[in-house]
Parts: structure tokens; sequence; C-alpha cells
């Protein structure tokens, strides 16, 4: 029989970093209300829980990279709502985004998660925050626990 290694959805004694993107506030307000929901509901102590706005998406990556590199945290949600326009600047954003996260959570060791929607409309984004769809912030917050718990299990046993 294999040995399987899971991640427990406790958040623990753990410190949590929020960072969202403050454009698009009207869904990203949401993805927040969700991932602070989700980690208290998994025993995240209030306290243990730091909210960083970013003035947007783009912004997210260097922000994270920065609470990620503190060690402070065992985990950072990363939160924003990239809404596609007329143009194919959606692209760029979220390409550069999702690059600049998993680079922070590669090089760090700290799982940056990333909570951020990529829609072609409003209705979708809102849909995808609380809407129809479930909430997004809660699946970032979710695998920020999960990723968490596997990453400690993992450094135990190398530890022994």
């Amino acid at each position: 029989m294999p040995r399987t290694i899971e991640g427990k959805l406790l958040a623990g004694s753990g410190a949590y970093a929020i960072v969202v993107a403050r454009f698009n506030d009207l869904v990203t307000r949401r993805l927040l209300d969700g991932a602070l929901d989700t980690l208290r509901r998994h025993g995240a102590e209030e306290s243990r829980v730091t909210v960083v706005w970013a003035p947007g998406s783009f912004e997210l990556p260097v922000i994270a990279d920065r609470l990620a590199r503190s060690r402070q945290y065992v985990a950072v949600i990363c939160l924003g709502a990239v809404i596609q326009g007329q143009t194919t600047h959606h692209e760029y954003i979220n390409h550069q985004v999702a690059a600049g996260l998993m680079k922070s959570s590669l090089e760090s060791g700290v799982p940056v998660t990333f909570g951020v929607l990529t829609c072609q409309t409003m209705e979708q984004a809102l849909d995808r925050a609380g809407g129809k769809a479930g909430n997004k912030g809660c699946e970032a917050a979710l695998a920020a626990i999960e990723t968490a718990n596997v990453l400690h299990t993992l450094s135990e046993d190398a530890g022994k």
C-alpha cells in the first residue's frame, strides 16, 4: 500500500496574508469576504490574518512576493478580477500575474494561491465571486490551507 500525504483543512496557528486588488472591487470585496469566511471556518484566528490592498491585479505578484519572503505567513492568498474589455489587454495582465505568483511561490517555498478571476464579463465575475458559480476566494483560501499543511508535513518528514 503506498504512503499518502494529504493536507488537512485546518488553518492551525499559522498566519495568513491576503492580497486583494482594489480594481474591480465590486468583485474583489466578495472574493475577500469568501476567503475570510473560509479561513475563519477552518480555524484561523482573525488576529493572524493580514489583508493587504493592491491597486490592481498586475501589482499582486510584487506584494505577494514580499509577504511570502518575509516568512511571517504560512500562505499568501491573492485575489483579483481581470475582466476582458474590447482589447487584448487582459491577456497580458493574466499571463504576467499568473507567472509572477507562481514564481514567488516556487522561489519562496510559501504557497501563493491564485484567486484571480479571468472573465469575459462582469456578470461572469460576479457569478464566481459568490454567485451561482461559487466563490473563488473560498477556493483560494482552501488551497492555501491545504498546501501549507502538505508542506508542513513534508518538512516534518524530512527532519526525521
